[in-house]
């Protein structure tokens, strides 16, 4: 079985939960990637040098300083502090973006967002032969273009794409919420990509919401049998995912 993980940034903030998420996915069998965000990192980062972070519909304006950023911070230190971390739990970690070897190439997403890429198209080969091998690929949120740019890639929509072209049977995203909520608060065991587009249309899902919405239909879509948005920090929910707990809400193409 083939499973992406998507980890994001908030979880890595805090070093006893980076290393408690890491000793869970140091104990899975199977072939396993992950792809981790970094977006609070970043904006401390720039914060302690005097630099305004900037968003437009939820996403990070990125301009020429920015880029630089974006590689000291998700490329650089959330990345390697997981790739540590994992070591240190027992896997045989490395570190990637998605220029390594093409696994992610993007175009510009909006001439007003600067350096913010949408993902066109992924190579996932460099995952089959570092997982074929024992290693596990921990991918940084970058991604590289046909002229040698460097885009900021949204975490979830590089998820989607390396999942897809992965042929990956599962996508887990550890969020910080439990899961997807009803108009009454309740939470939604399983969706549909009808329903997910339901919650959209009548506002239920909105903001961060339905932009994982939106992603986890596209990796259905792409073939990935299951999406599952969990709470991160909830103990031992890596785990116990894997052993079929109906933890948080899983996304499938339809309930049969």
């Amino acid at each position: 079985m083939k499973v992406l993980i998507k980890i994001g940034g908030s979880l890595l903030d805090d070093p006893a939960q980076r290393s408690a998420v890491a000793a869970q996915i140091a104990a899975l069998s199977g072939n396993i990637a992950v792809v981790h965000g970094g977006g609070k990192q970043m904006t401390r980062y720039l914060d302690e040098r005097g630099v305004e972070s900037r968003f437009v519909n939820g996403l990070r304006v990125t301009t020429p300083e920015t880029v630089d950023a974006v590689l000291k911070v998700f490329a650089g230190t959330v990345n390697t502090q997981l790739v540590a971390a994992l070591g240190v739990a027992g896997s045989k970690a490395v570190g990637l973006t998605g220029i390594d070897a093409g696994l992610a190439m993007a175009t510009q997403l909006n001439p007003e967002l600067g350096f913010v890429g949408r993902v066109t198209s992924s190579d996932p080969r460099l995952l089959d032969v570092l997982t074929s091998a024992g290693y596990l690929p921990v991918v940084a949120c970058v991604a590289g273009g046909s002229g040698g740019e460097v885009f900021n890639v949204n975490g979830d929509s590089m998820a989607v794409a390396c999942a897809s072209a992965w042929q990956a049977d599962r996508l887990l995203f550890l969020t910080d919420v439990d899961g997807v909520l009803d108009s009454n608060k309740q939470l939604l065991p399983v969706l549909t990509p009808a329903d997910c587009a339901s919650l959209i249309a009548t506002g239920v899902a909105s903001g961060g919401m339905q932009a994982k919405l939106n992603a986890a239909t596209d990796a259905v879509a792409g073939g990935v049998r299951e999406v599952r948005i969990v709470r991160g920090s909830a103990e031992n929910v890596i785990a116990r995912v894997f052993a079929g707990e109906q933890l948080g809400t899983a996304i499938v193409k339809d309930r049969n």
